[in-house]
């Protein structure tokens, strides 16, 4: 899947609703291939807990100067504008004191160091941010409205990236179950666990994207397809290994090296883009309506 689409789908999605100026501006160069968008959402201290983050916005004439440091940037140190998450409000307004701003990773002030993961990959990146100015054309959505925008920014990450993911799953597993010897019986459980929870997630997420083309607003369900998508991608590398064992475990050619690197890959599933544990949290208390988990002392 062509890098550009994850960044059309979610923040393209952001910009044409709450900055067109900025979409007919930018949106044309992303979809030439001419440049590449990222997302500054999560800080060293600002993971799951998204309200808590420090990265800090103040005026500056017809301006703002943001001065922070984003982590685990997809694609930072290849993208040209990243859409920053910053604190415009008091130090404790959590959530009310949050504005979204578009940032030319180019300007004065800004410094990306590429992370390089276990399987060899610079995917992420650290974006420094030293009083770096950016004009007020350039928030999307309002000051101290940005939470409003990353929620709606979130809806198709979790919803359109979802549906994504399960196609290419659905592929990887179709071609497993064309492999399997059905006398295993316990490769073919793995398998048949895995292909259970797929169907239930493209179920989850076709309805999801359903929701979005007909231009509803969608709220905490959403953490439903985040869940699902997690457990999805375990299940499904977990039978990659268990059908493809020995090449998969000793093999050389460029397939066994890949899908090595996707089991890898697909454990911190259940962690990016929102923890399973937080998910289910949200699901807990915003859609089923129970009761808030007790403080842990």
């Amino acid at each position: 899947m062509p890098e550009q689409v994850g960044a059309l789908e979610v923040l393209g999605s952001a910009l044409v609703a709450h900055n067109p100026g900025i979409a007919s501006r930018y949106l044309p160069e992303l979809l030439a291939g001419r440049a590449l968008w990222c997302q500054g959402f999560s800080e060293p201290e600002a993971g799951s807990d998204l309200a808590s983050l420090r990265t800090r916005a103040v005026r500056d004439g017809q301006g703002w100067r943001i001065t922070g440091q984003k982590v685990w940037t997809s694609l930072g140190h290849r993208s040209n504008w990243c859409g920053v998450l910053a604190r415009t409000g008091a130090p404790d307004s959590r959530h009310r004191g949050l504005t979204l701003f578009w940032v030319d990773l180019q300007a004065a002030g800004v410094d990306v160091r590429p992370l390089l993961t276990l399987t060899g990959e610079e995917e992420f990146s650290e974006v420094f941010l030293d009083g770096v100015y950016v004009p007020s054309d350039h928030m999307i959505g309002p000051v101290d409205g940005g939470w409003g925008v990353a929620m709606d920014l979130l809806q198709y990450e979790r919803g359109m990236w979802a549906w994504q993911r399960q196609a290419i799953m659905h592929s990887t597993l179709s071609g497993l179950i064309a492999e399997l010897d059905e006398s295993d019986a316990l490769t073919a459980s793995i398998v048949a666990e895995a292909y259970i929870s797929l169907t239930a997630l493209r179920m989850r997420c076709r309805e999801t994207v359903k929701r979005l083309a007909a231009g509803e607003r969608l709220g905490p369900e959403v953490s439903i397809d985040k869940i699902l998508l997690g457990q999805t991608e375990h299940l499904v590398n977990d039978a990659v290994r268990a059908v493809r064992e020995r090449g998969f475990a000793i093999g050389d050619s460029a397939e066994a090296r890949t899908e090595r690197a996707e089991w890898f890959y697909s454990r911190a599933a259940t962690v990016y883009g929102g923890a399973a544990e937080v998910q289910r949290n949200i699901v807990a208390e915003r859609v089923l309506g129970l009761p808030r988990e007790a403080a842990r002392g």
